[in-house]
């Protein structure tokens, strides 16, 4: 059980105060009581203000399961989150009560050979908010290492502090494919994680971004957030030849790196195709768990494959990114609901139905 809570049950008062939306079968979330664990010399007990809905909430709740993770027993739902601090453990020096704090949701052992070689990311131990079993973060208070609560500043609101999540996929993504000011880049799919991977790579110096999807609603978006151009494309994979055509058109150079912010066949596919000889092309989407791709040609151009698997070390430069005004969020964020059974239920449907919703956020 990670440092996020016990299970539902009697208490004292304050955790019998405490509530969260509890997974507890398919299309199924019920608002239920959330027991906190005591806290720790280096925790913090935070109220949460803000929580967004991520793709993978969105999977548990259809259908238990999200890549190999599987929801065998009632989960406490929710990663995405910012909140304030409400009480500090007894060794904690960085922060004060009533100090507003992004949370990274992942706790890592500090032990392994991944951890003490920097890339905790990959730590076989981790405990990260809502991957079964452990409880997420959608809930009125949870307790947290004080060490992964990053404080905001003043100009940075709690909701754009939970956007620090989705944020790190794109910031960690830029940062495995090298990005810089020298970098051409193209990313399919214009979803929540196409969005922010192309706000990380404007700030990481791209000179210019194409993104690709096959809904115009999406790439309108992508627009207005500054791709340089869009191309809608088909799902049909006869096509994919004349769409890596209009894609290069649209580049009007060389293509550096490639984001696969799907993770289909055909978007990794037309990735590997559009990208130019000894380029990068970075799997970023996991919309499939196996894939038909032409890795051959691909390794004859000596393209280069890379994965990412959540992130590390981003919320102090996403912070900075948001403080400076160098990233913008808050066009993202396009649906916002409370904290009660009704609500919550609704906003997972919004969430799950897509069309012009992006981020779906809760306002505790």
């Amino acid at each position: 059980m990670g440092k996020g809570g016990e299970g539902s049950g009697d208490g004292a008062k304050v955790e019998e105060e405490n509530m969260a939306a509890w997974l507890v079968s398919v299309n199924t979330l019920k608002i239920q009581p959330f027991r906190l664990p005591s806290l720790g010399p280096y925790d913090v007990r935070v109220r949460m203000k803000a929580v967004g809905i991520c793709g993978s909430d969105v999977h548990y709740l259809k259908t238990l399961r999200c890549a190999h993770f599987v929801v065998k027993e009632p989960m406490v739902i929710g990663h995405e989150c910012a909140g304030v601090i409400e009480e500090v453990g007894s060794d904690v020096e960085s922060l004060v009560v009533g100090d507003r704090v992004a949370l990274e949701p992942g706790i890592s052992c500090w032990r392994c050979k991944y951890c003490k070689g920097g890339r905790y990311n990959l730590c076989p131990d981790m405990k990260f908010f809502a991957t079964p079993p452990v409880h997420g973060s959608l809930a009125n208070q949870v307790v947290h290492p004080a060490d992964l609560c990053f404080k905001l500043p003043e100009n940075v609101s709690l909701e754009e502090g939970a956007m620090c999540e989705p944020l790190s996929v794109g910031i960690h993504a830029c940062r495995r494919a090298n990005v810089g000011s020298e970098t051409n880049v193209l990313i399919m799919g214009a979803g929540p994680i196409g969005l922010v991977t192309m706000l990380a790579a404007r700030a990481f110096g791209a000179p210019r971004i194409i993104i690709v999807d096959v809904d115009g609603y999406r790439l309108s978006v992508a627009k207005s957030l500054g791709a340089d151009d869009v191309v809608k494309v088909s799902t049909n994979n006869q096509d994919m030849d004349e769409d890596v055509v209009q894609i290069q058109k649209a580049m009007g150079s060389d293509i550096d790196v490639s984001f696969d912010c799907a993770g289909f066949s055909k978007t990794m596919s037309t990735a590997l195709n559009a990208t130019r000889a000894g380029g990068k092309v970075c799997l970023v989407g996991m919309g499939h768990n196996e894939m038909t791709v032409p890795l051959t040609p691909a390794a004859a151009r000596e393209v280069d494959v890379v994965g990412i698997f959540r992130y590390k070390e981003t919320w102090p430069l996403c912070i900075e990114f948001l403080r400076s005004g160098k990233i913008d969020v808050k066009p993202l964020i396009t649906h916002r609901f409370g904290f009660s059974q009704e609500e919550v239920v609704e906003a997972f449907e919004v969430s799950a139905r897509g069309g012009d919703a992006i981020k779906v956020m809760f306002n505790l």
